[in-house]
């Protein structure tokens, strides 16, 4: 597990209703009992740092009060970072002494809290004293979730390690030793389902970006319908998207253009996306980081081939949509990477059994090679072999141009560099959290540009994270 998915778990077991101070006191029970289990009777020293990593050790420290226990802290009380730490920290009821003036020898057992997984670099400072001086303790070396300084040159090597929920990324019985998980209590629903956690995952941009960095879409819609398209690029621009350019029959371009000057337009000949268009939108997709194709385009059968033959040859990240779907029918099988955002009924489309399940998406995902997100009042994503789930939402969102939106936030999303997967999974709660968001101003009469005016809202104040 990377170190950042620990964090998206924090926030969302948080959100679900299970704080940080309740799943640090069950790291601490979970320590403390493996600890008194396996060294009763001897001399611990708790070596803590000001994250929350120390505040695993606060947390254990104050379930040892029948052992003989000292709490080291590698900095000053003040440098205490989260509430929970602070709170277990002011719990202690055994010694508490300064790194300046520890002398390891004193201790039967070193307990390493050290840090935590958002180390990141090199260690540097009293650290690396810490490292030094551990690495020549005579007595058992005990870790909480991960060793201190894992990743970097220099690394406490434990006897065993006591990890939290699972695994972390880079853990093995040569830097860990024997690895314990323990279950802290991080609900079901946090695991399985996308939550505020999950904003975390979104590509901040770096400081020295320049224009088109941070994400290109080519959106290939429109014809019988103009508002599809032109909510599907102002999604993408809204949730980060550098650049959209929207490829329409040029009947309607003008009417598309209107909706923002910022969208860019190439109009097609015509009335309808037809073949003639294909070979121009495959050379024109290979300057994109993402294309959407669907929205508002019909089901005129010139372009339902002419659909199917860009798909086909598309050679960038696609996000298939509305009418691209039933375009593409059964048996379809993705060439690059592919999100498909289904509705029950194209679901059914595209070669789904009807039931609507975890089981029937995931089976549907794993056939076509894509991920698929199915929407409804709980949305289900599947990669044919990770799921998870969207509650995310409101019953007002039910009005037409909803999904166009959605699909909209997911080329986006993919277009700034994000797995298949992870854009649809974070699309679908961007979108869900815009619409309750809308909704607790417009109620009922909710529509589809209410739910672009707050997708800003919900990364300013997911980000703050």
């Amino acid at each position: 597990m990377p170190a950042k998915e620990s964090r998206i778990l924090d926030i969302n077991a948080e959100a679900a209703g299970v704080d940080i101070i309740t799943l640090m006191g069950n790291a601490g029970l979970k320590l403390a009992e493996v600890l008194k289990n396996i060294y009763a009777g001897k001399r611990f020293l708790f070596v803590c740092g000001s994250g929350n990593n120390g505040g695993d050790g606060f947390a254990a420290a104050a379930q040892m009060a029948e052992e003989d226990v000292t709490v080291c802290l590698m900095g000053a009380a003040s440098s205490i970072h989260s509430d929970a730490s602070k709170h277990y920290f002011s719990n202690l009821g055994c010694p508490v002494i300064d790194f300046k003036n520890v002398s390891f020898d004193a201790y039967d057992v070193l307990v390493d809290c050290a840090l935590g997984t958002g180390q990141a670099g090199n260690l540097r400072g009293p650290y690396l004293d810490y490292i030094a001086l551990a690495r020549s303790f005579k007595g058992p070396i005990v870790s909480a979730d991960v060793p201190s300084g894992l990743g970097c040159e220099d690394s406490i090597r434990p006897d065993f390690t006591v990890t939290f929920h699972d695994i972390k990324n880079g853990m093995n019985a040569d830097n860990s030793g024997d690895i314990i998980i323990a279950d802290i209590g991080i609900p079901e629903i946090a695991i399985n389902n996308v939550g505020p956690g999950d904003i975390l995952r979104y590509p901040i941009p770096a400081p020295d970006s320049h224009k088109g960095i941070n994400g290109r879409v080519l959106l290939i819609g429109g014809g019988p319908y103009y508002g599809a398209p032109a909510m599907s690029g102002l999604a993408a621009l809204r949730v980060g998207a550098d650049i959209v350019k929207i490829a329409v029959p040029e009947h309607i371009a003008q009417t598309v253009a209107s909706f923002s000057p910022v969208l860019m337009i190439d109009p097609l000949g015509g009335k309808f996306l037809s073949s003639e268009h294909v070979l121009h939108l495959l050379n024109e997709s290979k300057n994109y980081d993402a294309v959407l194709i669907g929205p508002g385009l019909g089901t005129d059968i010139c372009t339902v081939e002419a659909v199917r033959d860009f798909i086909s040859g598309c050679e960038v990240p696609l996000v298939i949509d509305a009418d691209a779907i039933s375009a593409i029918g059964t048996g379809f099988v993705a060439n690059v990477p592919t999100v498909i955002t289904p509705h029950k009924g194209e679901f059914i489309k595209l070669g789904g059994t009807g039931t609507f399940s975890e089981e029937d998406v995931r089976a549907l995902a794993y056939s076509t090679g894509s991920v698929i997100l199915l929407k409804g009042n709980t949305d289900i994503i599947s990669d044919g072999v990770r799921t998870k789930k969207n509650t995310a939402g409101t019953p007002a969102m039910t009005g037409a141009g909803t999904g166009d939106v959605l699909a909209g936030v997911v080329a986006g999303l993919m277009s700034k560099g994000m797995t298949s997967f992870d854009a649809a999974c974070l699309g679908a709660y961007i979108c869900g959290k815009a619409g309750e968001y809308g909704f607790s101003e417009k109620s009922y009469g909710l529509i589809a540009t209410d739910v672009i005016e707050n997708i800003p809202t919900v990364l300013k104040n997911g980000l703050k994270e």
